[in-house]
């Protein structure tokens, strides 16, 4: 039964160090467990766990979501603390500064030291 249960995302990483450095001092996340087969961390009420493997496959897209009240406030304090938002331009996606707006959502993408693509995401409806 999965009633109650919560969500996270697990993330590959080439360089644990590295992947932990930046999603503590870059990111704000709060470390939790850490051992051989991996690293969990909260952000907020949520968690997401890095894991050690020396040839990450990624999807070519979004593999974590921080869902935010204000996403532009989120990037601001990002930015600040020098995170790197993509810019996208194409039929469909084009962000401002960082942000798309379309059909009561506003988002913004980064990409980690590991390059999986992490949205930070404000849903307005």
């Amino acid at each position: 039964m999965i009633e109650g249960a919560t969500v996270h995302a697990t993330l590959p990483a080439a360089d644990m160090d590295r992947a932990r450095k930046f999603y503590i001092e870059k990111v704000g996340a709060v470390p939790r467990e850490s051992g051989e087969g991996g690293a969990l961390f909260s952000i907020g009420d949520s968690t997401f766990s890095i894991y050690p493997t020396p040839n990450p496959n990624r999807g070519g897209h979004t593999q974590m979501g921080l869902r935010v009240p204000d996403v532009r406030a989120a990037v601001a304090d990002l930015q600040s603390r020098g995170v790197v938002f993509e810019e996208y331009d194409s039929p469909g996606l084009k962000t401002v500064d960082g942000v798309a707006d379309a059909g009561g959502v506003s988002a913004a993408w980064f990409k980690d030291t590991e390059n999986n693509t992490i949205g930070v995401v404000q849903i307005n409806f």
